[in-house]
Parts: C-alpha cells; structure tokens; sequence
C-alpha cells in the first residue's frame, strides 16, 4: 500500500512537474514572503526543502543562507525545478530523497521547511519524526499545508474532493493531528497562522486529472455539497459550472527543543 502510494505521488508529480512549477497558487503564495520575516536567516545556515516540488520554498531562502538541500521524492520533477534554478543560484544541491527516510545525519540542518506536501505523505509521524532528527537542537522547523477543518464531516469532504483530483493525496490532517506529532517530537511550536486559500477552480482542477470523466466526478462531487458543506468551502457557481473553493491552511514554525 505504502510503495504504491509513492509511486502513485511520482507519477502524478513527474507528468506535472512543470505545471507545478508555475502554478499561481504554489508560486506566489502569501506565505512565501514570510518564510524570511519568520526565520530571520542567516548566511552561515543550511536549510533543507523536503519535498521541494516546484522549488518555491528553496527560490525564497537560496539568497539568504549559506547553502539549500532541496529535495524531492520525484526525480522528473527535481530535475525540472533544478534547470531552473541552477540558472539563477549557485548554493543549492539538489536530492532524490523521501520525507520519510531522508538520507542526512541527525542534527544537521539549521532549518527545514516543508510546504503544500505533507497531505501525500502514507505516514506524516513518520515524516515529522525525520524532519526533526535531522534538524539541530534549537533548529526551526516550518511546516505549510492544506489542513482538515476540525469537523469530522467537513474534514472528509475536503479530503474526498482531493483524492478524486488527485489519486495521489493521502490525507490533509487536522491542526489537532499536527500539533500531537510536533509535540511528541520535541518541536515546540513558536509562531502559527491560519488563512484560508482560494482556488480557481479550472486551473486547480486541471493540474492533475487525467480525463473528463475524473474532472466531471471532481464537479459532481462540489456540486453536490450541503448548504453547510458549500458555505464553509466558499463553493462558487455560475450556472453549473464551478468557478472557484475555499481550504484551510495552516504555518507553523517550530523549534527543536
């Protein structure tokens, strides 16, 4: 189940890596201009990006630190962002690696940030276990992603909408489920913010269906939302077609006790 799950996730990422790369929503996210005010960094720092994808998170922190470990599970995509930025930094070294098993010596990084991956990780304690060995004492840790509304039903249906998208999404967990694996790990948390995310429904949608048939389950699926259900997620129509949806996300930093 596990090893499908990841080969799932390199199949999905590696046919779309480049989609990823310019996508309006990994690329120009609010929070990008906060990883710098939050962390403070500084040019003696090594930094790991696990599970880098596009290289946003590595783009916003190579021109301040000394050198970025920028990390994918997804060679296709790794080497797609690393064309990329290669042309424009000299201090990033570039690994196939799974958040899950990194290939790094305990208590090596001054930082390690993790964005908009975790929800397709099999095993997210096993993930936060190793973001946290690898990590310094007194290391910060930031982790971004899409998270499950605390409400059981709401939480499953962001997470069906997800999965029928994209086969290989796991699960977003709820901020509950994240702030237990930090805290069993010795991250103490620092500084969070919550914002709700809008995504324009055609673009979102088209980064990773392969056909018609998956993207109208994906409609069906939005249409078909209780009042509840279509009021929190902000589901907006014109006619019977979806314009845009509303998630949760969450930022949290960290620091390694």
């Amino acid at each position: 189940m596990e090893d499908s799950t990841k080969e799932r996730v390199k199949s999905v990422f590696g046919k779309n890596a480049d989609k990823y790369l310019k996508s309006e929503s990994h690329a120009k996210g609010n929070d990008l201009p906060l990883l710098k005010d939050w962390l403070e960094p500084e040019n003696t720092w090594s930094v790991l990006d696990i599970a880098t994808g596009g290289g946003h998170v590595t783009k916003a922190l190579a021109p301040f630190v000394g050198t970025v470990f920028s990390t994918d599970l997804t060679e296709e995509m790794l080497e797609n962002t690393a064309k990329h930025l290669n042309a424009i930094f000299d201090n990033i070294i570039f690994v196939i690696a799974d958040a899950e098993s990194l290939p790094f010596l305990k208590d090596t990084f001054d930082v390690v940030v993790c964005r908009i991956a975790p929800h397709h990780f099999p095993n997210p304690e096993k993930f936060i276990e190793e973001a946290s060995r690898v990590l310094k004492s007194n290391g910060k840790f930031i982790l971004i992603d899409n998270i499950a509304p605390a409400d059981s039903k709401l939480g499953e249906f962001m997470n069906k909408t997800e999965k029928l998208r994209d086969d290989s999404h796991v699960r977003c967990l709820s901020k509950d489920e994240w702030n237990h694996l930090l805290q069993v790990n010795n991250l103490v948390v620092k500084k969070s913010l919550d914002r709700k995310k809008t995504f324009a429904y055609p673009e979102w949608v088209a980064r990773t269906t392969e056909n018609e048939e998956q993207v109208n389950r994906v409609k069906q699926h939005l249409l078909q939302a209780d009042k509840e259900t279509a009021h929190y997620f902000a589901i907006t129509k014109q006619g019977d077609d979806i314009e845009s949806f509303m998630i949760d996300e969450w930022m949290v930093m960290c620091e390694k006790l």
